[in-house]
């Protein structure tokens, strides 16, 4: 018999071991002995002074708990027909997986360098100010994923088995954790080690992962792909390309733009990064003062407020985190957050973004056509580069001088490893951007009592919040111009997130294949 069922605990009942398991038996009218208890999910409720964790239980009594639902089934490839595939990020990596499975030999072209290599472009860009355009925090191998905080959160519920993807992970190494908690993470520290085994994972069954490798061309002939150019020398003849390159990856846009290829202008968002002490939002969120019970994970928030008829939103909130450089080339300042799976970072950073209509918000910019979004947010990172003092130094700002319109003396603290130059962003940043956000911090301090203080610094610009440029597709997830083109994931517009472009590249895998 199975029987699924609701409980609650107390923070005290929480670090009691084995109460759980009481409080099911209880519940049931059974002895412990007598069933087995599994966790389908598990969240924190703590909107009132009581912080509460509430479980979803399945109860199997009588019988065993079934084992894991999801089996890789990867098959031998190695002599298997190819498909072609840009990019690998989440969505080049998981429909290189869904490859192996269908029995088709993945080969894989990526720009940038294996996640050890890639640690030193990385180390340099922070340290030296230096940017390598094709290994940085948005290339390599992972793509941006690699090195953020790997949450696995997602609405795209009707895009795929999201389920799949978290069972993936877990095969590749993620703890099972991820299984059950409402707000999935993994953690910039344990990202690199699970991506390292899907790369072996494909090359152990047959398939193929080229560093290194830029796409410089496509072979076009009558409407349909003869074949890509890699590097601007090595011709390979394919009928099947998977593109998965990215919502950085800008000359993907202008290579597509330039063979007169239909691209199509996308809304998206933009703002800054703002940066707390984590213990300001612990007790905010947490009710209480001074360091947070050991059993709560730092403290993250979500918030959203309509101003002026456009959304200001929080976006890719890092409890515990780090504020990072995402630049993709020289002469542009372009910001991102991460965090360790433990979240034990002194500060909580986040993405304070606006929605920017391609349509009504950029009229001039209408000249550059699909591509006005792209160039409106390179415009924004050239500002930020030259008010940050012209290398990756970030502009900055105390929150409430930004809100109150004045040039900050000093700054706090920050994660951020460039560093901060105090700069007048409240008059820089665009007055679509600037006089929403200025309206948005105001009502968010409002909403959590304590979040509006001059603890808090601005940093500017979170740019890359997504692609400001669809490639479209058809229902067969092809081109509709270009037969065996399959745009994919976020650099096609089609995913917001790991999960969601995961899921994207299993489908435009099996579009691929022609399932």
């Amino acid at each position: 018999m199975i029987k699924t069922l609701q409980l609650r605990l107390s923070l005290e009942e929480e670090a009691k071991e084995g109460l759980l398991k009481q409080k099911a038996a209880q519940y049931l009218g059974l002895d412990t002995s007598d069933f087995t208890l599994k966790t389908l999910r598990k969240s924190i409720d703590a909107r009132k002074p009581q912080v509460l964790f509430n479980y979803k239980l399945v109860a199997y009594i009588g019988e065993d708990a079934p084992q894991n639902d999801y089996s890789f089934e990867y098959k031998n490839v190695q002599n298997a027909k190819p498909i072609h595939i840009i990019g690998f990020g989440p969505a080049g990596m998981w429909a290189a997986l869904r490859c192996l499975e269908l029995g088709f030999k993945p080969i894989v072209y990526e720009r940038g360098k294996d996640v050890r290599e890639r640690r030193r472009d990385l180390r340099a860009i922070n340290q030296n100010h230096v940017v390598n355009e094709d290994s940085n925090y948005c290339f390599g191998e992972g793509g941006a994923g690699t090195y953020s905080d790997g949450k696995l959160y997602t609405r795209s519920l009707k895009r795929g088995d999201v389920k799949r993807i978290f069972h993936s992970l877990v095969h590749h190494g993620a703890t099972e954790e991820i299984l059950v908690d409402a707000h999935p993470h993994i953690g910039t520290n344990k990202l690199p080690k699970i991506v390292k085994n899907i790369r072996e994972t494909i090359i152990n069954y047959g398939g193929e992962v080229h560093f290194d490798t830029r796409l410089t061309d496509l072979l076009i002939k009558n409407g349909s792909l003869e074949g890509i150019v890699i590097n601007d020398s090595k011709e390979i003849a394919t009928h099947k390309v998977i593109l998965a390159t990215g919502h950085s990856a800008r000359d993907i846009f202008y290579l597509l733009e330039k063979k007169k290829i239909a691209l199509e202008a996308k809304s998206f968002a933009m703002g800054v990064r703002v940066e707390h002490p984590q213990h300001v939002i612990d007790s905010i969120q947490y009710h209480c003062s001074g360091t947070r019970n050991e059993l709560l994970p730092a403290a993250a928030y979500s918030l959203v407020h309509q101003v002026k008829g456009r959304g200001v939103y929080s976006f890719c909130m890092c409890p515990g985190g780090f504020i990072v450089p995402a630049a993709t080339a020289p002469g542009e300042v372009v910001v991102n957050g991460m965090s360790p799976s433990k979240r034990n970072n002194q500060f909580a950073n986040s993405g304070i973004v606006v929605e920017i209509n391609v349509d009504e918000d950029l009229s001039r910019y209408q000249g550059y056509g699909a591509m006005r979004g792209l160039e409106f947010q390179k415009d924004l990172e050239r500002l930020a580069f030259t008010a940050g003092g012209r290398n990756q130094t970030a502009p900055s700002q105390r929150l409430t001088d930004f809100v109150e319109g004045k040039l900050s003396p000093s700054l706090n603290p920050t994660s951020y490893q460039p560093g901060l130059n105090s700069a007048p962003l409240h008059s820089l940043l665009p007055k679509l951007m600037g006089s929403r956000l200025r309206k948005g911090f105001e009502e968010f301090g409002k909403k959590m009592k304590g979040y509006y203080t001059d603890e808090a610094n601005i940093v500017g610009v979170e740019s890359r919040t997504s692609s400001p440029v669809t490639i479209p597709r058809n229902e067969q997830l092809e081109h509709p111009q270009i037969k065996g083109l399959f745009p994919c994931g976020e650099g096609g517009g089609y995913a917001g997130g790991i999960v969601s472009a995961a899921m994207d590249g299993e489908r435009c895998a099996e579009a691929a294949i022609g399932l």
